[in-house]
């Protein structure tokens, strides 16, 4: 794979950030919420362990596209412990990442399953599970601290937003890092919005349920952000 970095170690910052994120306990709220559903669980899994707790970073910790979402789902990320992983958002994402060449297979079941990313990594404005998908303002900017220090340590060059919150996030930390002072732009699937620093802002739609069920994202539509981010890392 282009831009290949599977020869390096982790380095021990990625483990300690990580680790610390998984101990957070800063929005009891949030903590509650996920140890319930946790006790609670779907049907379908009501013999497997949940996670039930904040989910931390996954992928290269060296790269170069850096993957925005807003929070871990219920009985996704939140059962199993890693971003994006046990539900169908995960099966939408995988697949494209995929044939972006930015995965080395395109299924996401569980946390031990083989997955690996190459270029890219994946964060969360949230890292907790929120009641019905929808954090707090105050609950997104105490997460922020945690979206500061994965930034630090990575060599990011584009950002790809899902979703409007995921948008403002990257902004809000852009103003609060000084690099940018402006107005929010616009987001819409494949806005772009290049900083002063010479990093990019991607749009993309959520691939939930609910956007790619109802037809608002569609697998050509999202395989062309994921063209459109290998286009501005030089990639093909």
């Amino acid at each position: 794979m282009p831009n290949s970095v599977k020869n390096k170690r982790t380095p021990p910052r990625w483990n300690r950030l990580n680790r610390e994120i998984d101990a957070c306990r800063r929005c009891p709220r949030l903590i509650d919420h996920c140890q319930q559903v946790a006790q609670v669980k779907r049907r379908a899994y009501i013999d497997e362990v949940y996670w039930g707790g904040p989910v931390s970073n996954f992928g290269d910790p060296y790269a170069e596209l850096l993957l925005v979402g807003l929070a871990p789902g219920a009985h996704g990320a939140n059962r199993t412990g890693r971003m994006f992983t046990g539900d169908r958002s995960g099966d939408w994402l995988y697949k494209a990442l995929h044939r972006a060449g930015f995965a080395n297979q395109p299924e996401s079941a569980y946390l031990k399953d083989g997955l690996r990313l190459t270029g890219c990594a994946i964060t969360n404005i949230c890292h907790c599970a929120p009641p019905q998908n929808k954090p707090t303002r105050q609950e997104v900017l105490t997460c922020q601290t945690w979206f500061e220090q994965l930034v630090e340590q990575l060599p990011v060059k584009v950002f790809l937003a899902f979703g409007q919150i995921a948008w403002r996030g990257v902004i809000d930390f852009m103003k609060d890092t000084n690099v940018y002072s402006g107005s929010i732009p616009k987001f819409g699937h494949g806005a772009t919005f290049r900083f002063e620093d010479g990093r990019t802002l991607l749009g993309s739609y959520h691939p939930s349920q609910q956007n790619t069920f109802t037809g608002k994202l569609t697998e050509p539509m999202f395989n062309s952000v994921f063209r459109k981010a290998n286009r501005m890392l030089g990639r093909c």
